[in-house]
This record gives structure tokens, sequence and C-alpha cells, in this order.
């Protein structure tokens, strides 16, 4: 006896939101997209299409691999800020478009020049911190503009913003990582 499995029925042009069935909005619960993400993937394991043959799991394979790519972009905040704005018309562009406002670039000259000056553990930790503050303050504007405001375009000079921190961000986390932290 064969048991046909049926694909989720939603289109894989879906946007992300639709897929895992959320709001569409910045705001999200954590715990609920990773269980939504663990769901839809036992649904569309290609293991379960097996006894439908090669093309079904070729299918099988496609949502899982779409399934993955929208929980990557829903699980992060910066990703899903910059694909909300992206789905509104406002596209972030951030490798083409670097222009920042100045007083952003010189807080970015004084983290690096701190960063280049730091020696010990206890000063890299406290640029690490800054950097955090700095993130946390960016989401929390971030999901006022999207959320509240609805003004995707300021959204994106936050999101941009906070694409430059978190590279930084990571080269706080490999002087670390040098010193044994």
């Amino acid at each position: 006896m064969r048991v046909w499995r049926k694909l989720p029925c939603v289109n894989l042009q879906s946007s992300d939101f639709e897929l895992f069935g959320l709001a569409q909005k910045f705001s999200q619960d954590r715990a609920a997209i990773d269980a939504r993400w663990k769901q839809l993937q036992k649904e569309a394991h290609p293991d379960k299409f097996a006894v439908q043959g090669v093309s079904a799991q070729r299918v099988a394979m496609q949502w899982s691999v779409r399934i993955n790519e929208a929980y990557q972009r829903l699980k992060d905040p910066l990703s899903r800020a910059a694909y909300l704005c992206e789905l509104h018309g406002a596209v972030v562009n951030a490798e083409n478009n670097t222009a920042m406002p100045a007083s952003f670039l010189m807080q970015q000259i004084e983290w690096r020049e701190a960063l280049d000056e730091a020696k010990t553990a206890e000063s890299i930790h406290q640029i690490s911190d800054l950097t955090n503050e700095f993130i946390r303050d960016q989401l929390s504007k971030i999901e006022q503009l999207i959320d509240i405001q609805n003004d995707f375009k300021a959204a994106v000079e936050h999101v941009r913003s906070l694409m430059f921190v978190e590279r930084f961000g990571a080269e706080v986390e490999a002087r670390l990582d040098l010193l044994g932290q």
C-alpha cells in the first residue's frame, strides 16, 4: 500500500512570512519561528516522498531549500528587517550604497581607533558592550519604523548602519578570540 504525501500548499514564490504563516512585521517570536521551521522541514523532508519517486523527492528538496532560506532570513532580526524593507520597495543595497551620516561615520572611526588601541580584554569588552548597546538601540528603532510607522525608507538607513556595526562587532569578537576570551 502506497501512502501519498502532500507538500505544504504554499506557493514557492510566497513570501517568507506567508510560508511560515507569520504576520508580515519586524517583531517576531523566535521560538515560534523555530517551531514552524521544524514543522515545515518535517512535512517537506524528501525521504517522506521516496515512494512517490524521484520527481516528488526533487520537489520536496526544492521545498526544503526554500524553507531553509526563509528560516535564515526570518530568524535573524537584521536579515528580517532588510527583507521587510525590500518587500515594501525600500531596497537596502548596502553593497553599492555606503553613504552614511557624518555622525555615524565619526562614531565608527572612534570605535575603530579604540579597538586599535585596546590592549586588554577588559578594554575590548567595553567596546563590545558599546556596540551591543548600539545594536539594541538600532533594532528598537527599526521595529518602531517598520511595525508602528510603516516607514520602510527610513528603516533602510538603520538597517544599513546596523550592517556596518555587525561587521565591526565581528572584528571585536575576533580580537577577543585572539586574547583567548
